[in-house]
Protein backbone atom coordinates (compact mmCIF):
# COMPACT_ATOMS: atom_id res chain seq x y z
CA UNK A 1 0.00 0.00 0.00
CA UNK A 2 2.94 2.32 0.63
CA UNK A 3 3.93 1.75 -3.00
CA UNK A 4 0.44 2.85 -4.11
CA UNK A 5 0.61 6.07 -2.12
CA UNK A 6 4.13 6.73 -3.44
CA UNK A 7 2.92 6.09 -7.00
CA UNK A 8 0.09 8.59 -6.55
CA UNK A 9 2.43 11.23 -5.13
CA UNK A 10 4.93 10.68 -7.93
CA UNK A 11 2.12 11.01 -10.50
CA UNK A 12 1.07 14.37 -9.02
CA UNK A 13 4.68 15.54 -8.90
CA UNK A 14 5.22 14.60 -12.54
CA UNK A 15 2.11 16.54 -13.55
CA UNK A 16 3.24 19.53 -11.53
CA UNK A 17 6.67 19.36 -13.10
CA UNK A 18 5.18 19.19 -16.57
CA UNK A 19 2.96 22.14 -15.75
CA UNK A 20 6.00 24.06 -14.56
CA UNK A 21 8.35 23.44 -17.47
CA UNK A 22 8.47 25.38 -20.70
CA UNK A 23 8.61 23.64 -24.06
CA UNK A 24 11.92 22.07 -24.95
CA UNK A 25 12.56 24.79 -27.50
CA UNK A 26 11.63 27.60 -25.12
CA UNK A 27 8.53 28.43 -27.17
CA UNK A 28 5.97 30.79 -25.67
CA UNK A 29 2.52 32.03 -26.63
CA UNK A 30 1.71 35.66 -25.97
CA UNK A 31 -1.55 36.65 -24.30
CA UNK A 32 -2.06 40.31 -23.34
CA UNK A 33 -3.34 40.53 -19.78
CA UNK A 34 -6.32 42.59 -20.90
CA UNK A 35 -7.24 39.96 -23.49
CA UNK A 36 -6.96 37.24 -20.85
CA UNK A 37 -9.26 39.18 -18.55
CA UNK A 38 -11.78 39.75 -21.33
CA UNK A 39 -11.91 36.10 -22.41
CA UNK A 40 -12.06 34.84 -18.83
CA UNK A 41 -14.92 37.25 -18.13
CA UNK A 42 -16.75 36.02 -21.22
CA UNK A 43 -16.27 32.43 -20.08
CA UNK A 44 -18.02 33.09 -16.79
CA UNK A 45 -20.85 35.00 -18.46
CA UNK A 46 -21.30 32.15 -20.95
CA UNK A 47 -21.63 29.67 -18.09
CA UNK A 48 -24.19 31.86 -16.36
CA UNK A 49 -26.29 32.28 -19.48
CA UNK A 50 -26.08 28.61 -20.45
CA UNK A 51 -27.22 27.26 -17.09
CA UNK A 52 -29.99 29.86 -16.74
CA UNK A 53 -31.34 29.29 -20.25
CA UNK A 54 -31.37 25.53 -19.85
CA UNK A 55 -32.65 25.42 -16.26
CA UNK A 56 -36.37 24.99 -17.10
CA UNK A 57 -35.55 21.87 -19.15
CA UNK A 58 -33.25 20.06 -16.72
CA UNK A 59 -33.89 16.28 -16.83
CA UNK A 60 -37.35 16.76 -18.32
CA UNK A 61 -36.15 14.97 -21.47
CA UNK A 62 -34.22 11.75 -20.87
CA UNK A 63 -33.02 9.77 -23.88
CA UNK A 64 -35.04 12.14 -26.06
CA UNK A 65 -34.25 15.24 -28.07
CA UNK A 66 -36.00 18.33 -26.75
CA UNK A 67 -38.38 19.64 -29.43
CA UNK A 68 -37.33 23.00 -30.80
CA UNK A 69 -40.66 24.48 -29.72
CA UNK A 70 -39.87 23.55 -26.08
CA UNK A 71 -36.63 25.56 -25.95
CA UNK A 72 -37.28 28.38 -23.45
CA UNK A 73 -37.38 31.85 -25.02
CA UNK A 74 -34.59 34.29 -24.34
CA UNK A 75 -35.30 36.82 -21.62
CA UNK A 76 -33.31 39.94 -20.84
CA UNK A 77 -30.94 39.64 -17.90
CA UNK A 78 -30.80 35.84 -18.21
CA UNK A 79 -27.31 35.68 -16.69
CA UNK A 80 -28.59 37.07 -13.40
CA UNK A 81 -30.63 33.91 -12.81
CA UNK A 82 -27.37 32.05 -12.23
CA UNK A 83 -26.37 33.58 -8.90
CA UNK A 84 -28.16 30.76 -7.07
CA UNK A 85 -27.01 27.93 -9.36
CA UNK A 86 -24.81 25.14 -7.98
CA UNK A 87 -23.04 24.98 -11.35
CA UNK A 88 -21.40 28.24 -10.30
CA UNK A 89 -21.10 28.31 -6.54
CA UNK A 90 -19.62 24.83 -6.06
CA UNK A 91 -16.59 25.61 -8.22
CA UNK A 92 -16.21 28.90 -6.36
CA UNK A 93 -15.61 26.85 -3.21
CA UNK A 94 -12.53 25.53 -5.02
CA UNK A 95 -11.51 29.02 -6.09
CA UNK A 96 -11.71 30.16 -2.46
CA UNK A 97 -9.35 27.37 -1.40
CA UNK A 98 -6.88 28.49 -4.07
CA UNK A 99 -7.29 32.13 -3.12
CA UNK A 100 -6.63 31.39 0.54
CA UNK A 101 -3.78 28.90 0.12
CA UNK A 102 -2.38 29.65 -3.34
CA UNK A 103 -2.50 27.64 -6.56
CA UNK A 104 -0.47 24.93 -4.84
CA UNK A 105 -3.15 24.30 -2.20
CA UNK A 106 -3.23 20.61 -1.26
CA UNK A 107 -5.99 18.15 -2.05
CA UNK A 108 -6.42 17.60 1.69
CA UNK A 109 -7.04 21.31 2.25
CA UNK A 110 -9.48 21.28 -0.66
CA UNK A 111 -11.24 18.36 0.99
CA UNK A 112 -11.55 20.14 4.32
CA UNK A 113 -13.00 23.23 2.65
CA UNK A 114 -15.44 21.17 0.57
CA UNK A 115 -16.49 19.20 3.67
CA UNK A 116 -17.28 22.50 5.38
CA UNK A 117 -19.59 23.69 2.59
CA UNK A 118 -23.20 24.22 3.63
CA UNK A 119 -25.17 23.92 0.39
CA UNK A 120 -27.24 20.96 -0.77
CA UNK A 121 -25.49 18.45 -3.03
CA UNK A 122 -26.35 15.37 -5.06
CA UNK A 123 -24.75 12.26 -6.50
CA UNK A 124 -20.92 12.21 -6.64
CA UNK A 125 -20.58 15.58 -4.91
CA UNK A 126 -22.83 14.49 -2.08
CA UNK A 127 -21.15 11.10 -1.66
CA UNK A 128 -17.71 12.68 -1.80
CA UNK A 129 -18.56 15.30 0.81
CA UNK A 130 -20.11 12.65 3.04
CA UNK A 131 -16.89 10.64 2.81
CA UNK A 132 -14.80 13.69 3.65
CA UNK A 133 -16.98 14.45 6.68
CA UNK A 134 -16.52 10.91 7.97
CA UNK A 135 -12.74 11.18 7.70
CA UNK A 136 -12.08 9.62 4.29
CA UNK A 137 -9.56 11.99 2.72
CA UNK A 138 -8.85 12.47 -1.00
CA UNK A 139 -8.17 10.67 -3.25
CA UNK A 140 -10.22 7.95 -1.53
CA UNK A 141 -13.26 10.23 -1.12
CA UNK A 142 -13.86 9.85 -4.86
CA UNK A 143 -12.75 6.21 -5.19
CA UNK A 144 -15.42 3.74 -6.38
CA UNK A 145 -14.97 1.65 -3.24
CA UNK A 146 -16.41 4.53 -1.22
CA UNK A 147 -18.32 6.47 -3.88
CA UNK A 148 -20.90 4.67 -6.02
CA UNK A 149 -21.29 7.84 -8.13
CA UNK A 150 -17.64 8.10 -9.17
CA UNK A 151 -18.44 8.24 -12.92
CA UNK A 152 -21.21 10.82 -12.54
CA UNK A 153 -21.12 14.28 -14.07
CA UNK A 154 -20.25 16.29 -10.97
CA UNK A 155 -16.65 17.44 -11.47
CA UNK A 156 -17.36 17.95 -15.17
CA UNK A 157 -20.05 20.48 -14.20
CA UNK A 158 -17.77 22.46 -11.91
CA UNK A 159 -14.38 22.22 -13.66
CA UNK A 160 -14.73 25.42 -15.72
CA UNK A 161 -12.63 27.30 -13.16
CA UNK A 162 -9.64 25.02 -13.80
CA UNK A 163 -9.24 26.15 -17.41
CA UNK A 164 -10.25 29.75 -16.83
CA UNK A 165 -7.31 30.21 -14.45
CA UNK A 166 -4.92 28.19 -16.65
CA UNK A 167 -4.81 30.02 -20.01
CA UNK A 168 -2.87 27.93 -22.52
CA UNK A 169 -1.76 25.59 -19.68
CA UNK A 170 -3.48 22.23 -20.19
CA UNK A 171 -1.27 20.48 -17.65
CA UNK A 172 -2.26 22.97 -14.98
CA UNK A 173 -5.93 22.19 -15.71
CA UNK A 174 -5.19 18.45 -15.57
CA UNK A 175 -3.36 18.82 -12.26
CA UNK A 176 -6.17 20.89 -10.74
CA UNK A 177 -8.44 17.97 -11.58
CA UNK A 178 -6.13 15.66 -9.68
CA UNK A 179 -6.63 17.78 -6.57
CA UNK A 180 -10.26 18.92 -6.84
CA UNK A 181 -11.84 16.32 -9.14
CA UNK A 182 -10.77 13.46 -6.91
CA UNK A 183 -12.75 14.89 -4.03
CA UNK A 184 -15.80 13.26 -5.60
CA UNK A 185 -14.88 11.50 -8.87
CA UNK A 186 -12.62 8.85 -10.42
CA UNK A 187 -11.96 7.51 -13.92
CA UNK A 188 -14.36 8.85 -16.52
CA UNK A 189 -15.93 11.10 -13.89
CA UNK A 190 -12.55 12.76 -13.32
CA UNK A 191 -11.73 12.85 -17.03
CA UNK A 192 -14.91 14.85 -17.71
CA UNK A 193 -13.58 17.75 -15.68
CA UNK A 194 -10.10 17.51 -17.16
CA UNK A 195 -11.64 17.52 -20.65
CA UNK A 196 -13.63 20.66 -19.85
CA UNK A 197 -10.64 22.35 -18.22
CA UNK A 198 -8.46 21.54 -21.23
CA UNK A 199 -10.97 23.07 -23.64
CA UNK A 200 -11.07 26.31 -21.67
CA UNK A 201 -7.28 26.46 -21.50
CA UNK A 202 -7.07 26.26 -25.28
CA UNK A 203 -9.98 28.66 -25.87
CA UNK A 204 -7.71 31.58 -24.96
CA UNK A 205 -5.78 30.93 -28.18
CA UNK A 206 -8.23 29.14 -30.46
CA UNK A 207 -11.67 29.98 -31.88
CA UNK A 208 -12.25 26.86 -33.98
CA UNK A 209 -14.59 24.62 -31.94
CA UNK A 210 -13.23 21.44 -33.53
CA UNK A 211 -9.68 22.29 -32.45
CA UNK A 212 -10.90 23.26 -28.99
CA UNK A 213 -12.63 19.87 -28.55
CA UNK A 214 -9.49 18.14 -29.85
CA UNK A 215 -7.42 20.04 -27.27
CA UNK A 216 -9.70 18.83 -24.48
CA UNK A 217 -9.42 15.28 -25.77
CA UNK A 218 -5.62 15.43 -25.41
CA UNK A 219 -6.02 15.99 -21.66
CA UNK A 220 -7.47 12.54 -20.90
CA UNK A 221 -6.11 9.00 -21.34
CA UNK A 222 -6.62 7.85 -24.94
CA UNK A 223 -7.59 4.32 -23.80
CA UNK A 224 -10.53 5.50 -21.71
CA UNK A 225 -14.18 5.17 -22.69
CA UNK A 226 -14.42 8.91 -22.17
CA UNK A 227 -11.82 9.55 -24.86
CA UNK A 228 -13.60 7.07 -27.13
CA UNK A 229 -16.79 9.09 -26.70
CA UNK A 230 -15.16 12.35 -27.76
CA UNK A 231 -13.35 10.70 -30.69
CA UNK A 232 -16.70 9.34 -31.86
CA UNK A 233 -18.29 12.79 -31.65
CA UNK A 234 -15.49 14.27 -33.73
CA UNK A 235 -15.77 11.49 -36.32
CA UNK A 236 -19.56 11.68 -36.55
CA UNK A 237 -19.38 15.44 -36.95
CA UNK A 238 -16.78 15.10 -39.70
CA UNK A 239 -19.01 12.57 -41.51
CA UNK A 240 -22.21 14.63 -41.23
CA UNK A 241 -21.24 18.19 -40.27
CA UNK A 242 -24.70 19.61 -40.92
CA UNK A 243 -26.84 17.16 -38.92
CA UNK A 244 -26.36 17.21 -35.17
CA UNK A 245 -29.44 15.07 -34.55
CA UNK A 246 -27.92 12.26 -36.60
CA UNK A 247 -24.88 12.41 -34.33
CA UNK A 248 -27.17 12.50 -31.28
CA UNK A 249 -28.81 9.25 -32.39
CA UNK A 250 -25.42 7.57 -32.71
CA UNK A 251 -24.46 8.80 -29.24
CA UNK A 252 -27.76 7.52 -27.86
CA UNK A 253 -27.36 4.06 -29.39
CA UNK A 254 -23.83 3.56 -28.12
CA UNK A 255 -23.56 5.52 -24.89
CA UNK A 256 -27.14 5.53 -23.59
CA UNK A 257 -28.52 2.16 -24.65
CA UNK A 258 -25.42 -0.05 -24.59
CA UNK A 259 -24.75 -1.31 -21.04
CA UNK A 260 -21.06 -1.79 -21.85
CA UNK A 261 -20.77 1.99 -21.71
CA UNK A 262 -22.77 2.34 -18.50
CA UNK A 263 -20.86 -0.06 -16.29
CA UNK A 264 -20.67 2.36 -13.39
CA UNK A 265 -23.72 4.53 -14.03
CA UNK A 266 -25.66 5.31 -10.86
CA UNK A 267 -28.89 4.59 -12.76
CA UNK A 268 -29.42 2.12 -15.59
CA UNK A 269 -32.65 3.57 -16.99
CA UNK A 270 -33.41 6.55 -19.22
CA UNK A 271 -32.07 8.97 -16.60
CA UNK A 272 -28.33 9.20 -17.20
CA UNK A 273 -25.78 11.44 -15.51
CA UNK A 274 -22.76 9.46 -16.64
CA UNK A 275 -20.04 12.00 -17.39
CA UNK A 276 -19.17 10.76 -20.86
CA UNK A 277 -22.74 10.80 -22.21
CA UNK A 278 -23.26 14.37 -21.04
CA UNK A 279 -19.80 15.33 -22.28
CA UNK A 280 -20.88 14.11 -25.70
CA UNK A 281 -23.74 16.60 -25.53
CA UNK A 282 -21.28 19.39 -24.67
CA UNK A 283 -19.10 18.33 -27.59
CA UNK A 284 -22.04 18.22 -30.01
CA UNK A 285 -23.05 21.72 -28.97
CA UNK A 286 -19.56 22.99 -29.70
CA UNK A 287 -18.91 21.01 -32.88
CA UNK A 288 -22.19 21.93 -34.54
CA UNK A 289 -22.55 25.53 -33.33
CA UNK A 290 -20.52 27.18 -36.09
CA UNK A 291 -19.05 29.52 -33.49
CA UNK A 292 -22.51 30.80 -32.45
CA UNK A 293 -23.01 30.65 -28.64
CA UNK A 294 -26.82 30.72 -29.00
CA UNK A 295 -26.62 27.62 -31.16
CA UNK A 296 -24.13 25.92 -28.84
CA UNK A 297 -26.57 26.40 -25.97
CA UNK A 298 -29.57 25.26 -27.98
CA UNK A 299 -27.92 22.06 -29.22
CA UNK A 300 -26.39 21.07 -25.88
CA UNK A 301 -29.71 21.78 -24.21
CA UNK A 302 -31.81 19.93 -26.77
CA UNK A 303 -29.66 16.82 -26.35
CA UNK A 304 -31.50 16.38 -23.02
CA UNK A 305 -30.51 14.79 -19.70
CA UNK A 306 -28.55 17.39 -17.65
CA UNK A 307 -29.72 20.08 -20.04
CA UNK A 308 -28.71 23.10 -18.00
CA UNK A 309 -25.22 21.97 -16.98
CA UNK A 310 -24.19 20.85 -20.47
CA UNK A 311 -25.08 24.14 -22.22
CA UNK A 312 -23.36 25.97 -19.37
CA UNK A 313 -20.07 24.20 -20.15
CA UNK A 314 -20.51 24.60 -23.90
CA UNK A 315 -21.42 28.28 -23.71
CA UNK A 316 -18.60 29.04 -21.29
CA UNK A 317 -16.02 27.51 -23.61
CA UNK A 318 -17.21 29.16 -26.82
CA UNK A 319 -17.66 32.54 -25.12
CA UNK A 320 -14.13 32.33 -23.70
CA UNK A 321 -12.90 31.74 -27.25
CA UNK A 322 -14.84 34.73 -28.61
CA UNK A 323 -14.33 37.21 -25.77
CA UNK A 324 -16.94 39.70 -24.63
CA UNK A 325 -16.93 41.56 -27.95
CA UNK A 326 -17.49 38.37 -29.91
CA UNK A 327 -20.34 36.93 -27.87
CA UNK A 328 -23.91 38.25 -28.14
CA UNK A 329 -24.25 41.62 -26.42
CA UNK A 330 -27.50 40.46 -24.79
CA UNK A 331 -25.53 38.04 -22.59
CA UNK A 332 -23.86 40.78 -20.55
CA UNK A 333 -26.60 43.42 -20.79
CA UNK A 334 -27.88 44.28 -17.33
CA UNK A 335 -25.43 41.95 -15.57
CA UNK A 336 -25.72 42.49 -11.82
CA UNK A 337 -22.36 43.52 -10.38
CA UNK A 338 -23.42 43.67 -6.74
CA UNK A 339 -25.22 40.39 -5.98
CA UNK A 340 -23.03 37.67 -4.49
CA UNK A 341 -23.16 34.13 -5.80
CA UNK A 342 -24.96 31.94 -3.26
CA UNK A 343 -22.77 30.44 -0.54
CA UNK A 344 -19.74 32.49 -1.64
CA UNK A 345 -17.94 35.73 -0.86
CA UNK A 346 -17.87 36.67 -4.56
CA UNK A 347 -19.90 39.09 -6.59
CA UNK A 348 -19.04 39.23 -10.28
CA UNK A 349 -16.17 41.77 -10.06
CA UNK A 350 -14.63 39.89 -7.11
CA UNK A 351 -14.88 36.63 -9.09
CA UNK A 352 -13.02 38.14 -12.03
CA UNK A 353 -10.36 39.61 -9.74
CA UNK A 354 -9.61 36.32 -7.96
CA UNK A 355 -9.41 34.41 -11.24
CA UNK A 356 -6.89 36.88 -12.66
CA UNK A 357 -4.85 36.66 -9.46
CA UNK A 358 -4.75 32.85 -9.71
CA UNK A 359 -4.04 32.88 -13.45
CA UNK A 360 -0.99 35.05 -12.84
CA UNK A 361 0.25 32.56 -10.26
CA UNK A 362 -0.31 29.67 -12.68
CA UNK A 363 1.56 31.37 -15.52
CA UNK A 364 4.59 32.02 -13.34
CA UNK A 365 4.48 28.57 -11.74
CA UNK A 366 4.44 27.02 -15.22
CA UNK A 367 7.69 28.76 -16.11
CA UNK A 368 6.04 31.63 -17.94
CA UNK A 369 6.57 35.35 -17.58
CA UNK A 370 4.52 38.50 -17.17
CA UNK A 371 6.15 41.39 -19.00
CA UNK A 372 5.42 45.06 -19.44
CA UNK A 373 4.87 46.32 -22.96
CA UNK A 374 5.88 49.72 -24.32
CA UNK A 375 2.35 51.06 -23.89
CA UNK A 376 2.40 50.14 -20.21
CA UNK A 377 0.18 47.09 -20.62
CA UNK A 378 1.13 43.60 -19.50
CA UNK A 379 1.46 40.43 -21.53
CA UNK A 380 1.49 36.82 -20.35
CA UNK A 381 4.25 34.73 -21.94
CA UNK A 382 2.86 31.22 -21.67
CA UNK A 383 5.13 28.23 -22.26
CA UNK A 384 3.99 25.81 -24.94
CA UNK A 385 3.70 22.33 -23.52
CA UNK A 386 1.86 19.24 -24.79
CA UNK A 387 -0.92 17.95 -22.57
CA UNK A 388 0.15 14.98 -20.44
CA UNK A 389 -2.89 13.09 -19.11
CA UNK A 390 -2.67 10.84 -16.10
CA UNK A 391 -2.72 7.04 -16.20
CA UNK A 392 -5.83 5.11 -17.24
CA UNK A 393 -8.27 4.13 -14.51
CA UNK A 394 -11.78 2.68 -14.79
CA UNK A 395 -14.43 2.83 -12.11
CA UNK A 396 -15.77 -0.67 -12.86
CA UNK A 397 -12.28 -2.19 -12.37
CA UNK A 398 -10.65 0.36 -10.06
CA UNK A 399 -7.16 0.28 -8.68
CA UNK A 400 -6.56 -0.15 -4.96
CA UNK A 401 -7.45 2.58 -2.50
CA UNK A 402 -4.77 4.79 -0.96
CA UNK A 403 -6.07 4.27 2.60
CA UNK A 404 -6.07 8.04 2.94
CA UNK A 405 -7.65 9.36 6.14
CA UNK A 406 -7.74 12.76 7.75
CA UNK A 407 -5.62 13.16 10.86
CA UNK A 408 -7.41 14.02 14.12
CA UNK A 409 -6.14 17.58 13.72
CA UNK A 410 -7.56 17.80 10.19
CA UNK A 411 -10.87 16.26 11.23
CA UNK A 412 -11.18 18.83 14.00
CA UNK A 413 -11.23 21.53 11.30
CA UNK A 414 -14.34 20.00 9.70
CA UNK A 415 -17.53 21.41 11.17
CA UNK A 416 -20.59 19.35 10.28
CA UNK A 417 -23.77 21.46 10.46
CA UNK A 418 -26.75 20.20 12.44
CA UNK A 419 -29.37 22.45 10.89
CA UNK A 420 -29.89 25.65 8.88
CA UNK A 421 -29.90 28.94 10.82
CA UNK A 422 -33.03 29.39 12.93
CA UNK A 423 -34.09 25.77 12.72
CA UNK A 424 -33.21 24.91 16.33
CA UNK A 425 -35.33 27.82 17.53
CA UNK A 426 -38.21 26.78 15.28
CA UNK A 427 -38.18 23.24 16.69
CA UNK A 428 -38.06 24.48 20.28
CA UNK A 429 -41.00 26.79 19.65
CA UNK A 430 -43.06 24.08 17.95
CA UNK A 431 -42.22 21.21 20.31
CA UNK A 432 -40.47 22.40 23.48
CA UNK A 433 -37.77 20.03 24.65
CA UNK A 434 -37.09 18.62 21.21
CA UNK A 435 -33.89 19.31 19.27
CA UNK A 436 -32.85 18.80 15.65
CA UNK A 437 -29.82 17.43 13.84
CA UNK A 438 -28.97 16.55 10.24
CA UNK A 439 -31.57 18.94 8.87
CA UNK A 440 -30.73 19.90 5.30
CA UNK A 441 -31.48 23.32 3.79
CA UNK A 442 -33.52 22.08 0.82
CA UNK A 443 -37.10 23.35 0.47
CA UNK A 444 -36.59 25.92 3.26
CA UNK A 445 -37.29 24.00 6.49
CA UNK A 446 -38.79 25.79 9.48
CA UNK A 447 -42.12 26.84 10.94
CA UNK A 448 -45.07 27.54 8.66
CA UNK A 449 -48.14 29.48 9.70
CA UNK A 450 -50.05 27.18 7.36
CA UNK A 451 -49.08 24.18 5.24
CA UNK A 452 -51.05 21.39 3.60
CA UNK A 453 -54.29 22.75 5.01
CA UNK A 454 -53.15 22.94 8.65
CA UNK A 455 -51.90 25.78 10.79
CA UNK A 456 -48.65 25.94 12.79
CA UNK A 457 -46.69 23.28 10.91
CA UNK A 458 -43.01 22.37 11.32
CA UNK A 459 -41.22 21.35 8.12
CA UNK A 460 -37.98 19.33 8.18
CA UNK A 461 -35.80 17.99 5.40
CA UNK A 462 -33.17 15.20 5.32
CA UNK A 463 -29.58 16.34 5.23
CA UNK A 464 -28.83 14.39 2.05
CA UNK A 465 -29.94 11.35 0.06
CA UNK A 466 -28.96 8.95 2.86
CA UNK A 467 -28.88 10.93 6.11
CA UNK A 468 -32.24 11.42 7.80
CA UNK A 469 -33.20 14.61 9.57
CA UNK A 470 -33.62 13.69 13.25
CA UNK A 471 -35.81 15.31 15.88
CA UNK A 472 -34.65 14.07 19.28
CA UNK A 473 -35.09 14.54 23.00
CA UNK A 474 -34.47 12.86 26.32
CA UNK A 475 -37.74 11.86 28.04
CA UNK A 476 -38.31 10.65 31.58
CA UNK A 477 -41.21 8.19 31.27
CA UNK A 478 -43.14 8.19 34.56
CA UNK A 479 -43.85 4.95 36.40
CA UNK A 480 -47.40 3.78 37.00
CA UNK A 481 -48.87 5.74 34.11
CA UNK A 482 -49.61 5.24 30.44
CA UNK A 483 -47.40 7.38 28.20
CA UNK A 484 -48.11 7.81 24.48
CA UNK A 485 -46.12 9.68 21.83
CA UNK A 486 -48.59 11.31 19.43
CA UNK A 487 -47.54 12.46 15.99
CA UNK A 488 -49.40 14.04 13.10
CA UNK A 489 -47.18 13.91 10.02
CA UNK A 490 -47.60 14.81 6.37
CA UNK A 491 -45.81 14.88 3.04
CA UNK A 492 -45.33 17.28 0.17
CA UNK A 493 -47.89 16.66 -2.56
CA UNK A 494 -45.00 15.86 -4.93
CA UNK A 495 -43.06 13.47 -2.71
CA UNK A 496 -42.99 11.03 0.17
CA UNK A 497 -40.67 9.91 2.98
CA UNK A 498 -40.23 7.29 5.68
CA UNK A 499 -41.04 7.94 9.35
CA UNK A 500 -38.90 5.97 11.79
CA UNK A 501 -39.35 6.24 15.56
CA UNK A 502 -36.56 5.05 17.87
CA UNK A 503 -36.01 4.86 21.62
CA UNK A 504 -32.46 4.36 22.91
CA UNK A 505 -31.48 3.43 19.36
CA UNK A 506 -34.08 0.66 19.08
CA UNK A 507 -36.65 1.02 16.33
CA UNK A 508 -40.20 1.24 17.68
CA UNK A 509 -42.08 2.01 14.50
CA UNK A 510 -41.62 2.59 10.80
CA UNK A 511 -44.23 4.02 8.46
CA UNK A 512 -44.04 5.26 4.85
CA UNK A 513 -45.58 8.74 4.63
CA UNK A 514 -47.08 8.53 1.15
CA UNK A 515 -50.35 9.38 -0.63
CA UNK A 516 -51.45 5.79 0.06
CA UNK A 517 -50.87 5.97 3.82
CA UNK A 518 -52.15 9.50 4.34
CA UNK A 519 -55.56 11.09 4.10
CA UNK A 520 -55.38 14.57 2.67
CA UNK A 521 -51.56 14.43 2.94
CA UNK A 522 -51.69 13.72 6.70
CA UNK A 523 -51.66 10.70 8.99
CA UNK A 524 -51.71 10.21 12.77
CA UNK A 525 -49.23 7.94 14.53
CA UNK A 526 -49.34 6.84 18.18
CA UNK A 527 -46.49 5.02 19.94
CA UNK A 528 -47.04 3.49 23.38
CA UNK A 529 -44.02 4.29 25.56
CA UNK A 530 -45.36 2.61 28.70
CA UNK A 531 -42.82 -0.17 28.35
CA UNK A 532 -40.16 2.38 29.32
CA UNK A 533 -41.97 3.42 32.53
CA UNK A 534 -39.59 4.52 35.24
CA UNK A 535 -36.75 5.09 32.78
CA UNK A 536 -35.28 8.02 30.88
CA UNK A 537 -35.06 7.26 27.16
CA UNK A 538 -33.57 8.99 24.14
CA UNK A 539 -36.35 9.44 21.58
CA UNK A 540 -35.63 10.01 17.89
CA UNK A 541 -38.04 10.86 15.06
CA UNK A 542 -36.43 10.30 11.67
CA UNK A 543 -37.47 12.08 8.48
CA UNK A 544 -35.79 9.38 6.36
CA UNK A 545 -35.32 10.02 2.61
CA UNK A 546 -36.56 7.46 0.12
CA UNK A 547 -36.22 8.61 -3.51
CA UNK A 548 -34.78 12.12 -2.95
CA UNK A 549 -37.70 13.98 -4.50
CA UNK A 550 -39.49 16.52 -2.29
CA UNK A 551 -38.60 14.55 0.84
CA UNK A 552 -39.76 17.21 3.33
CA UNK A 553 -41.38 15.99 6.52
CA UNK A 554 -44.38 18.00 7.79
CA UNK A 555 -45.35 17.87 11.46
CA UNK A 556 -48.54 19.37 12.88
CA UNK A 557 -48.23 17.58 16.24
CA UNK A 558 -45.43 16.14 18.34
CA UNK A 559 -46.67 15.56 21.85
CA UNK A 560 -46.28 13.19 24.78
CA UNK A 561 -49.53 12.34 26.60
CA UNK A 562 -49.42 10.76 30.04
CA UNK A 563 -52.55 9.37 31.72
CA UNK A 564 -53.31 7.18 34.74
CA UNK A 565 -53.84 3.54 33.88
Amino acid sequence: MENLILKHIVSLCVLACLAGCAGSGGEFRRLPAGEYRDKMTAGWIGQMVGVSWGAPTEFRWQADVIPEAEVPPWKDGMANDAFGQDDLYVEMTFLKTLEDYGVGASARQAGIDFANSRYGLWHANNAGRRNLRTGIAPPDSGHPKFNSHADDIDYQIEADFSGLIAPGLPNAAIELGERFGRLMNYGDGLYGGQFVGGMYAEAFFEKNPVKIVEAGLKCIPAESQFAETIRDCLAWHAARPGDWQAAWKLVDEKYQKNPDYRRFSCDKGRFNIDAKLNAAYIALGLLYCGGDPDRAIAISMRCGQDSDCNPSNAAGVICAALGTSGMPAKYSAGLNMETRFSHTAYNFPALIAVCEKLARQNVLQAGGKIEKEKDGGEVFLIPVRAAMPGPLEQSWTPGPVANSRFTPEESARIEIPNAPPGMAEAVEKFAPGWKVKNCGPDMGPGLREEALGRKNVLMTHPFDQEAACILHRSLAVPAGKKTVLKLAVGHDTRGDWLLIVKADGKELAQKPITPETCKGNWTDVEIDLSGFAGRTVALELLNQPTGWAFEAGYWSEISVITTYR
